[in-house]
């Protein structure tokens, strides 16, 4: 049989009370883990911004977004390893309905393109 292979997202909050170095040392953290138990697709990265409402009494949060394909049994420890840490405010965990590389894959096809015809563009405009 088959080995199942999912495509994931995460979503997850870090607290930017403790400094920048441990809100990244958190980050980094969750990242590897996923990276050594998952095939990562994309990192996003949101940056520290302000949340809709308080969480354990702190308006700002930083935000980060981690794409990848995993077996299925792969998210729910995650999200228990994210739940036990501390300096995880929230996490959220969605099953996408498909395929996270092949839609990469297709975004930088379109995008290569395109970043070729404006460097053509701006080569034939320097030239007049």
């Amino acid at each position: 049989m088959d080995k199942v292979i999912n495509s994931y997202e995460i979503m997850f909050i870090a607290d930017v009370s403790k400094g920048e170095e441990a809100t990244e040392a958190t980050v980094s953290k969750f990242v590897s883990i996923i990276e050594a138990n998952a095939e990562v697709v994309d990192v996003a990265k949101w940056g520290k911004r302000r949340l809709a409402y308080p969480i354990n009494d702190m308006p700002e949060g930083f935000y980060t977004v981690v794409t990848f394909k995993s077996a299925p049994d792969f998210p729910n420890e995650i999200e228990r390893l994210m739940n036990i840490d501390e300096s995880v405010m929230r996490s959220l965990v969605i099953k996408l309905e498909y395929d996270a590389a092949e839609k990469k894959a297709k975004l930088v096809e379109v995008a290569e393109p395109a970043t070729e015809e404006v460097v053509a563009e701006e080569a034939a405009s320097t030239e007049e």
